[in-house]
This record gives structure tokens, sequence and C-alpha cells, in this order.
């Protein structure tokens, strides 16, 4: 019990030393607290400046974005007309050249609608050689009649001059009568030759008429037939020409049942089979022009300020990492805001209204080079990332 006597005062010490020299137990002395307040107080200071002049120097240089993807015009690959499928040639992912072919129709009635407007375009060659041959003959036939004319006035002209003899032997002999030197039944033959000559003059005289009727309707039917070849030939003739063209549908027709690429790209979303019946105008497939891809950065509206079409871009996708950096510049923007083209657009006239900041498309151009050197596919992530102090 000594022992732990002697040894408790021994502690007492030890536990004044770790209190504070004023005695109130605080961990920091009084005077080494205001230099450390002070210390972080410009520490805080210090990092708010930089922020400052970040934001000032460097954030407000440029906009950036996380909500970007790729996109592109897509092709879609329609037939212009209808057919069983025959042969396919592509498939999903296959690259293709513009001009070549992807799929085949089966093509018996465009061939038998080929062989038709060909048979009809040969009858209207014909047809029209036809014409210019009933043309000549009504030439022909109207100057047969003017050659009449002339043959029927001669006949006229005989049958009055055989009527002024009839009637002049008829008066003689009429005059005679009465002293008896001319007997009834020669008067009488005088008579009846008087009635003939009058009737041979009356049908001569109907001839004539008949003739000049005759030949001004073959003048004008030679008229009407030379209206339908007037300045034609077998190539130029109206119904040649309508002939031709039924000949270049069917061949186009026929053409089109071998459908080619519209353009350079990549084959996507084929849908059909062979032995496959198509409808005109029926989705087949779409080519995705991987050389001519763009980004669509859809922007918080407040970072758009001072966004201008022609500025400078950067641009990294998660399929590459950082470590690949597109160049590309802004080409437009979209005519309205996402939400402004959803397929159930917001009612901001309804209800509790809350307002949420709103995100307008920029489309920004990549360049082809490192698209060749680093191909996209659309729907791809991007980190969009504009120079505003570019050239606007």
């Amino acid at each position: 019990m000594n022992d732990d006597a002697q040894e408790q005062p021994a502690e007492t010490p030890n536990m004044h030393s770790n209190a504070g020299a004023d005695g109130s137990g605080a961990v920091i002395d009084k005077k080494n607290r205001w230099p450390l307040l002070l210390g972080l107080g410009l520490a805080v200071v210090v990092i708010v400046g930089i922020y400052f002049l970040y934001e000032m120097f460097i954030a407000s240089l440029s906009v950036s974005t996380d909500n970007a993807y790729v996109a592109g015009e897509t092709a879609e690959v329609t037939p212009l007309t209808s057919g069983r499928v025959i042969e396919v040639f592509v498939t999903d992912t296959q690259p293709v050249r513009r001009g070549q072919i992807l799929f085949r129709l089966e093509d018996a009635d465009q061939r038998i609608a080929l062989a038709q407007a060909q048979a009809q375009l040969d009858y209207a060659k014909r047809n029209f050689g036809q014409s210019l041959a009933n043309s000549d003959a009504l030439g022909a036939a109207a100057d047969a009649s003017t050659t009449q004319i002339g043959a029927v006035q001669a006949k006229l002209a005989s049958a009055q001059a055989a009527l002024v003899k009839a009637q002049t032997d008829y008066n003689r002999r009429a005059s005679l009568a009465g002293s008896g030197a001319v007997s009834a039944e020669e008067l009488t033959a005088a008579r009846e030759a008087l009635s003939s000559a009058q009737a041979a003059e009356h049908e001569a005289q109907a001839g004539l008429a008949s003739a000049r009727a005759s030949s001004v309707s073959a003048r004008r039917q030679q008229e009407a037939s030379r209206a339908l070849i007037r300045g034609a030939n077998s190539e130029t003739a109206p119904q040649v020409l309508l002939a031709k063209a039924q000949v270049e549908n069917a061949k186009l027709a026929l053409a089109r049942t071998v459908i080619r690429a519209p353009i350079d790209g990549v084959v996507a979303r084929r849908t059909i089979q062979v032995g496959q019946k198509v409808e005109n105008g029926q989705a087949a497939m779409s080519i995705v022009p991987v050389d001519q891809l763009y980004v669509d950065a859809n922007f918080k509206e407040d970072q758009l300020g001072k966004v201008r079409s022609g500025q400078s871009a950067k641009l990294t996708s998660d399929f590459y990492g950082y470590d690949v950096v597109f160049h590309g510049k802004v080409v437009g923007f979209a005519g309205g805001t996402g939400a402004a083209f959803s397929l159930i657009p917001a009612q901001n006239a309804t209800g509790n209204w809350i307002k949420v900041v709103q995100r307008l498309p920029v489309r920004i151009e990549l360049d082809p080079q490192e698209l060749k050197q680093h191909p996209l596919r659309i729907g791809l992530s991007m980190e969009a990332k504009i120079d505003l102090t570019s050239k606007k």
C-alpha cells in the first residue's frame, strides 16, 4: 500500500502536461489557432480564385456534353416493282459500293411486257407506212377525179350540141307541119329526138356535178390523210413515239427487277429472303453511309448562347476511348428541342409546372478522313466539345 501511495502523485504532472497552456483542455493552443484559420481561409480564397479563373479563361471558351450520338442519312432500299425474290447477293454488315447488285426479282412478266411493247412499236411503224401509202392513193384518186371532170365536161358539151341540133330539127319540122310538107310521124320522131337530147344534156350536167363533188371529196380526204403524217417520218410519227415510250417503260420495268445499291455503305436491317414476294415500295434493307456520318450533340439550352455554325469541335467516342480524337465543325441546329418533337410532347400549359432545362440537337460534321481511319457506326455514344473562340 505504501508503494501505491508513492506512485500516485508521480502521474499527476504528466496529466497536466497534455492540457493547453491556459488550462482549458483545447487541442490547439490559442496562439496557433488564428494562423491556422487564416491559412484555411487563404486556401479557400485561392481555390475560389482558381475556379473563377478557370471559368473565366478556360471553361467559358468552350461548351461540352456527353449527350451526343453518331447519326447518318441512312438509305432505304425499296424495289420499284413487285415480284418474287430469286437471288440475294448481300447480307447484314457487308460493305457495298454504289451500283452493286443487291438482289434480283423474277422478271418473266416484265420480259413479256417488253416483247409486247416492241411488237406495238413495229406495228406503229408499219401503220405509218400504210398511212403514207393511203395518202398517195388518195392523191391519185383526187387527180383521177380532176381528169374525169374534163371528160364529163366534154360529154356535156356533146350533149348540149346534140340538144341544139335536135331543137333546130324539131323547130324546122314543126313550122312545116301545117303545110303538109312534113308528115306527122316525122314530126313525132323529131319531138322524141329533142326529148332524148334534153335528157342526155341533163344527165351530162348531173355527171359533171357528181365528178366535181367526187373531186372535192377526194382532195379533202387527201388533206386529212396528209395532216396525220405531215412533218413526220417512220421514227417521229406520234404513234411511233408513243410505242417507243411504251418500249422504254417496259425496259425500265425489266431493269428494276435488278436492285442495286444507291450509295456506298454497309448493309443493315435486311428483311428479305429468297422466294419472298415483295411489293412496290416495300423496304428490303438499309445502307448506312459509314464515310458520311455526323454527330447530333444535345446541348442544354443555356450552353448555346455563343455557339454558331462553322465553329470547330473535338469529339471522342466510347468505342475508341480518349486516345482517338475526332475533329468536326458545327453545321446547324435542329428546328426544335427534343421534347417538342417527342411522340408525346410536354403539356406545359396544364397542371402544376416545373421548369426543366431543354436540350437542342446540334449537328456536327465529322472529318471523312478520320472516319475512314477510325470507322464509326450509327448510335454510338460520343463526347463533344465546341470551341467558342473558333471561326464563326
